[in-house]
C-alpha cells in the first residue's frame, strides 16, 4: 500500500491562451485536452493524460495537487487515516474530474488541497514501450520528460510535515532549522528522490514553485538559452542546490507562477537518513554557490 508518485499540479491562470502558449511552446509540453476554461498538458515520457491542468480564473495560484496510490483499495486506507488525524475528507466520484476515476480530496495543516488518485486516464507517451529511441524527434522548446516535485508554502512546518509522515508515509530526506532549532523547511518524498514535495515557512495555501525533471546538465543550460531567447524573467540560476544536490533554474511564467527546471541530486534508498541543514548555512543550502538566497525568490508570488 502506499503513494507512488506526483500525479499532477492544478493551478489558476487569467489568460488561456497565453499560458497554452507558454506551456508549449517555450516549456515544450503537449495539450492533451482542452475545455472551455481549463487546459490539460503532459510531458512526453510521461504517460497519463495529464501532469499539468490550469484553470481560468481572475487570479492567479495554486488549486491542487495530487498523488496517484498504487492500488485502489488504498484510498479507503488514506481516508480512514486522514479522517483518523480529524481531517474531513471528500469523495470526488469518477467521472467527476477530467483524466482519471475516483479520488479523495482532504486540506492539509498547510492549507493546500491534496488529492489521492490510482485510476488515471493513459494516452500514451512520445515513445514506444517496445525498442524505443533515445528521445523523439521534433520537440519544441524545453521539452522536459516529466514534472518533478513541488514546493509549497506552510506556516508551521513541523506541523504539516508530521502529518505528510505520520499519516500518508512520506519520509523525510531533508530539513533546515532555523537558531532555535525549529524546522522551516522540510523535503518529503515517496518515488525514491530526494524530494516529491516540499513546505517551506510561509503563508498557508501558498504555491512556492513546481519543477520539471531534465536529464542532465547540458540540458539545464540549454534550457537557459531557450528561456533568454524567448524573453522569460529568470529569478535565479543556472546554479546548484546544497539541499537535494540538484542542479536548477527559476523562472516564472508569464502569469508570474514560478517553475523550475531540476535535475541531478541523490537516491535516497529507504535507510537514507535524513540530512539537516542549520540556519548559519541557509543560504548555501538554498544555493550553493552564491552562498545566498536573493530577495525575489524568497518572495511568495502565488
Amino acid at each position: 500500500m502506499g503513494i507512488l508518485r506526483l500525479a499532477h499540479v492544478d493551478i489558476t491562470a487569467t489568460d488561456l491562451e497565453l499560458a497554452a502558449a507558454y506551456y508549449t511552446q517555450v516549456l515544450g509540453m503537449d495539450l492533451t485536452e482542452r475545455t472551455e476554461d481549463r487546459l490539460f498538458l503532459k510531458c512526453w515520457d510521461e504517460r497519463d493524460h495529464h501532469s499539468l491542468a490550469i484553470r481560468h480564473a481572475t487570479r492567479v495560484g495554486l488549486d491542487r495537487f495530487a498523488f496517484r496510490v498504487e492500488r485502489e483499495a488504498d484510498l479507503a486506507e488514506f481516508e480512514r487515516r486522514v479522517e483518523a488525524y480529524g481531517y474531513a475528507v471528500q469523495r470526488v466520484p469518477a467521472g467527476s474530474e477530467i483524466g482519471q476515476g475516483e479520488s479523495i480530496r482532504f486540506e492539509l495543516p498547510s492549507g493546500h488541497e491534496m488529492e489521492l488518485v490510482h485510476d488515471v486516464v493513459k494516452v500514451g507517451g512520445r515513445l514506444p514501450l517496445v525498442n524505443p529511441r533515445l528521445n523523439p524527434e521534433s520537440l519544441i522548446g524545453i521539452a522536459p520528460p516529466r514534472i518533478d516535485h513541488l514546493l509549497v508554502h506552510a506556516e508551521e512546518v513541523p506541523e504539516v510535515a508530521r502529518f505528510m509522515t505520520d499519516v500518508l508515509d512520506f519520509r523525510l530526506t531533508e530539513q533546515l532549522l532555523d537558531g532555535q532549532g525549529h524546522q522551516v523547511i522540510a523535503f518529503l518524498e515517496r518515488a525514491h528522490k530526494p524530494h516529491d514535495i516540499a513546505f517551506v515557512q510561509g503563508p498557508n495555501g501558498a504555491l512556492h514553485h513546481f519543477s520539471f525533471w531534465l536529464d542532465d546538465w547540458d540540458h539545464v543550460r540549454r534550457a537557459a538559452d531557450i528561456l533568454a531567447f524567448n524573453g522569460v524573467t529568470i529569478d535565479i540560476g543556472p546554479t546548484r542546490h546544497g539541499i537535494t544536490r540538484g542542479n536548477t533554474i527559476y523562472f516564472f511564467d508569464p502569469m508570474g507562477t514560478r517553475n523550475e527546471v531540476f535535475t541531478g541530486g541523490y537516491r535516497p534508498d529507504p535507510d537514507f537518513p535524513t540530512i539537516t541543514w542549520t540556519d548559519d548555512n541557509a543560504g548555501r543550502a538554498i544555493f550553493y554557490y552564491e552562498g545566498v538566497v536573493n530577495q525575489r525568490f524568497a518572495t511568495v508570488h502565488t
